[in-house]
């Protein structure tokens, strides 16, 4: 049989591989999704969406408990865990669903199976059904990541869980133990803390969400404190003990190794990237660290093969895949494609407070050798914030005082998640302080804080 032929094949159908699919498909090129597991990647389905689902049921778990705050009864409050997952699950298989209504829309052809290359321009699927074979001048890799896991902190499912199994838990921990303090560690150790768990978290550098602004992750640590997380910074857990029904964890501060017990362990120590059995070695695609190496545009240095998202490594954001994805489509059709800009890229995490940030933390503009103007305001001096009764968090900026230009944002605090987009918007245009400054935020919202840092950092905030 034949080989079927395709402008354009992707591997993988994630936040990158589906949306450059698409793209793909309206810029009138034949194109084919080979996809191994579930439309929408982990992203839609074991990642970005679920989580935040259930981060919004203990959100709303929290509000109940502060219901009096508001002037309002709520007595006897729990939850059903096994509800809130069902939730959580239903509106991942949604979301799942409607990527395939979208292939169909968009004429793309779906293959569910395993792929690999086995030359220049070739796609071999291993299906349910045998080996289906096709070919394209143009190869997209968006294969995406896994959990990384640590020699003696492997998961079991069963005491010690990666992200998977804390999104479909066999029990609600008592005594939980977080390795790692980025995105993924920090949102799992908010849930788990807000609905009643004891919640210690290690981090092996010197401060918690340590991507972020040092004077952020410093007040989202004091924030984490006051709800009862215990947060061990410049430690490292050594060794996992795994008993009946707990976890005895060997944990390294500075030097000096003690032991606690926990029911559960979650650990969430970065990703790697899904490069096995894809045949890329052989092709000549340089990998670090199970990662590809692609220049601006994802190319691999082999001809009509691509690479975006996770594997082509950080930022592993779900919308820096999706805009690489677009942008690889625009290239193979000949448009002008705009390459990503990875400090014009926001990072956002959905703890409680929120973090989000965009462009350069303080000390890396420093570091740049810039001379900059920092402006800050507290939410404690917003009207909207204190109605909401989340009168916690701040909002940070930065600005080369030479040209105006903003070079970093930074907040912590409720709903910044939404707000940053204003100041992605802003680097995208290349806006300065003075377009900031002239522009009119509307009133009450929490968007005003924004304006507010920015004349902070000119001496001109009003009110503060």
């Amino acid at each position: 049989m034949a080989a079927q032929s395709y402008d354009v094949i992707v591997i993988g159908a994630g936040p990158g591989g589906y949306v450059a699919a698409i793209r793909a498909a309206q810029l009138g090129l034949k194109t084919c999704v080979v996809e191994r597991e579930h439309l929408g990647g982990i992203c839609l389905n074991w990642g970005c969406i679920p989580t935040k689902a259930l981060l919004r049921s203990s959100e709303v778990f929290h509000l109940m408990e502060r219901a009096k705050d508001f002037g309002l009864k709520a007595e006897n409050i729990g939850y059903d865990l096994d509800a809130v997952v069902k939730r959580s699950r239903g509106v991942a298989k949604q979301l799942s669903s409607g990527i395939g209504h979208l292939m169909k829309k968009n004429k793309i052809d779906v293959v569910m199976g395993e792929a690999s290359i086995p030359a220049k321009g070739k796609v071999s699927v291993k299906t349910d059904k045998g080996t289906q074979d096709l070919t394209a001048k143009n190869i997209v890799l968006a294969t995406g990541a896994r959990a990384r896991e640590l020699p003696g902190l492997e998961a079991d499912g069963d005491l010690v869980w990666t992200y998977k199994h804390a999104l479909q838990p066999v029990r609600m921990p008592k005594k939980l133990l977080v390795i790692g303090s980025g995105a993924i560690g920090i949102e799992f150790a908010s849930f788990y803390n807000t609905l009643g768990a004891e919640t210690t978290v290690v981090e092996v550098m010197d401060r918690v969400l340590p991507v972020e602004d040092a004077e952020i992750s410093a007040f989202a640590k004091k924030a984490f404190v006051k709800q009862g997380m215990k947060i061990m910074e410049k430690a490292m857990v050594k060794q996992l003990d795994r008993g009946k029904g707990k976890v005895t964890a060997h944990i390294d501060v500075g030097g000096k190794v003690e032991k606690q017990e926990f029911d559960t362990v979650i650990s969430a120590v970065g990703i790697v990237g899904n490069v096995e059995g894809l045949g890329l070695e052989e092709l000549g695609v340089k990998v670090d660290r199970t990662h590809v190496i692609t220049d601006e545009f994802c190319r691999t240095g082999v001809d009509g093969l691509y690479a975006i998202g996770d594997i082509a490594g950080a930022p592993w954001l779900a919308h820096k895949a999706s805009h690489e994805g677009v942008m690889v489509a625009e290239l193979i059709a000949g448009k002008h494609a705009h390459p990503v800009k990875p400090e014009s890229i926001a990072g956002c995490t959905y703890c409680q407070p929120q973090v989000a940030s965009v462009g350069y933390t303080e000390a890396k503009a420093k570091e740049l050798g810039y001379d900059i103007k920092v402006g800050r305001f507290p939410f404690i001096g917003n009207g909207k914030a204190i109605a909401l009764g989340e009168a916690e968090g701040m909002v940070k900026t930065i600005f080369d005082a030479k040209t105006g230009e903003l070079l970093g944002a930074h907040m912590v605090g409720a709903e910044v998640t939404e707000m940053i987009q204003g100041y992605v918007v802003g680097r995208q245009l290349e806006t300065t302080e003075e377009d900031l400054m002239n522009t009119v935020f509307p009133h009450p919202t929490l968007s005003e804080m924004m304006h507010e840092s920015v004349l902070d950092a000119y001496d001109r905030v009003i009110h503060m």
